[in-house]
């Protein structure tokens, strides 16, 4: 894979860039070298099957500044389309496509995704304490930083829970963020910031060195 040449990365491009919203065929191209960059510093048993766990985390820690192990861990589940535990390029530049450029609501069902922690279509009250535990700032004075959470949380349901179910069905996010934008990223860092995104397109789309 790391050896693909150039024609068999621009016909890859041409059919992954019909699939993509938002990258033409030179980004596309651009996004396979990168991916095929990235595949080459993994083992080349993995490298046969696609970007690894730990290489995709390092990829949205220290390029997209995530800092949230359970965020990463779902960031990852969600590109993952096909769960076989590896991104194919496939699913690296469908991924990237909503990751960089989605439109609300892409980034909605994206950030909702991410948040269904069991898949089961809602998010629940015990999956809210579980991701928020994980990015709330603890007060070294607190008593009892779990009743605080417990607090976000209901706080939370009383803002999204429209049904009244006690828990936060797809309806009920969407309802919420299209009411409220801020709200879409409400339980965890999920997506990018306006300012790493510049960075990475800069980096990934510029002209391939010739060799």
């Amino acid at each position: 894979m790391s050896a693909m040449n150039r024609k068999i990365i621009q016909n890859l491009a041409e059919t992954l860039c019909k699939q993509v919203r938002h990258f033409d065929k030179t980004e596309t191209e651009c996004l396979i070298r990168l991916f095929n960059g990235l595949l080459g510093e993994q083992a080349e048993r993995r490298a046969a099957q696609g970007l690894d766990r730990v290489r995709f985390r390092n990829i949205l820690h220290n390029t997209f500044g995530m800092t949230e192990d359970v965020m990463m861990d779902r960031v990852f589940r969600v590109f993952d389309k096909d769960n076989d535990t590896y991104i194919s390029v496939k699913e690296w530049v469908e991924g990237l496509s909503v990751f960089l450029r989605g439109t609300l609501d892409e980034k909605m069902k994206f950030c909702f995704d991410v948040y269904d922690l069991n898949g089961d279509g809602h998010i629940s009250r015990e999956e809210m304490i579980q991701m928020l535990k994980d990015s709330l700032i603890r007060q070294p004075t607190e008593e009892d930083p779990d009743e605080g959470i417990k607090d976000v949380v209901e706080i939370a349901l009383k803002k999204m829970d429209y049904d009244h179910d006690g828990r936060v069905s797809y309806q009920d996010f969407e309802k919420t963020v299209i009411d409220e934008n801020l709200l879409l990223e409400a339980f965890g860092n999920c997506l990018p910031d306006a300012k790493r995104i510049r960075t990475f397109e800069q980096h990934a789309f510029q002209e391939p060195h010739r060799h």
